[in-house]
């Protein structure tokens, strides 16, 4: 039998086959560790094929082949660094939330994952959320950040999950596709989820007045169908986003703005840091091209993840 993964809580997997069927199924240990360099071997998202079997009362399966994927949003393991855990796979889009504040979210953040994205070839949109608390200092601020990636290329949506602001629109994105949501804890993912698709009674919790951020609701990705058609997949919020799999040389090609300015640098291995008649610097001192880009892609290619290490998974 073949079906998607819809739900991974790390030693069981909910798998729905085409026919609407939904089964509780296990890997074996052999699998587990053949080949597999991330903390899990199975993602929501994945389709795989599995075999039924009788257990007293119950019936569950046993996976035995993933099938191959054509993308997945990936980032650096909890407490082993030298692995991965994939958070997503088979999407055909991501909404990045974004709050200025109540939780703050960086622009480092925002960029190492839309590097990841880039990598993959996954197409992010960025979620302003929470418009309807700001005040107009913090508006001019989501306006600013709104034209920085914009101006790259990123579609950016002002909106919010408690008024319904641009909900609408951002349905109509998802409609007859695979998104997934993601950002910090507290930026309102589940939130956003229960205003698009009501029927799905998300748990949602308050953020935390003393610090800010956001408290756990939800502990497993999971994957829901919608009734407009398409998927949403929940994700627990992340603090860090760890980059990995990338050569030096690369880099630089995940920033759209950088990878435009690459062939007109002197040095074809240009990495835009010390060398000489380089356009990428030349355009970061004419104020052509962001310094918070910059910087975010420099942390990056120097491996700087101290600040913005891959800590817990939270829930939303």
């Amino acid at each position: 039998m073949t079906g998607h993964v819809y739900k991974s809580t790390g030693s069981w997997y909910t798998v729905k086959t085409q026919l609407g069927e939904t089964y509780q199924c296990r890997i074996k240990g052999k699998f587990r560790l053949k080949d597999i360099k991330s903390t899990n071997p199975i993602a929501v998202g994945d389709v795989v094929d599995f075999e039924l079997e009788t257990n007293s009362d119950t019936v569950s399966g046993i996976i035995h082949k993933i099938h191959d994927r054509t993308n997945y949003i990936v980032r650096k393991s909890v407490n082993l660094s030298k692995q991965t855990h994939i958070i997503s796979a088979n999407i055909d889009q991501v909404f990045l939330m974004i709050t200025i504040n109540n939780p703050p979210t960086l622009t480092s953040f925002i960029d190492r994952f839309l590097v990841t994205a880039e990598a993959y070839s996954i197409k992010t949109v960025l979620l302003f959320n929470k418009i309807d608390t700001y005040d107009e200092d913090t508006l001019n601020e989501v306006r600013y950040l709104a034209h920085v990636y914009r101006k790259i290329g990123y579609e950016c949506i002002g909106i919010s999950a408690i008024t319904g602001k641009n909900v609408e629109k951002v349905k109509g994105l998802m409609k007859d596709k695979t998104s997934m949501f993601a950002g910090h804890s507290g930026v309102g993912k589940s939130t956003l989820v229960n205003a698009i698709e009501p029927e799905l009674n998300l748990k949602t919790k308050e953020i935390s007045n003393s610090h800010m951020q956001g408290q756990h609701t939800t502990t497993f990705a999971e994957m829901f169908d919608t009734t407009f058609g398409g998927r949403i997949i929940d994700t627990p919020g992340i603090k860090g986003f760890g980059v990995v799999d990338m050569d030096k040389e690369e880099v630089g090609d995940y920033f759209p703005e950088l990878f435009v300015l690459k062939q007109d640098c002197k040095f074809n291995n240009c990495l835009h840091l010390k060398e000489p008649k380089c356009a990428v610097k030349n355009a970061l001192e004419n104020n052509d091209i962001e310094y918070s880009r910059y910087r975010s892609y420099v942390q990056i290619l120097e491996g700087e993840d101290e600040h913005y290490r891959t800590d817990n998974w939270e829930e939303q």
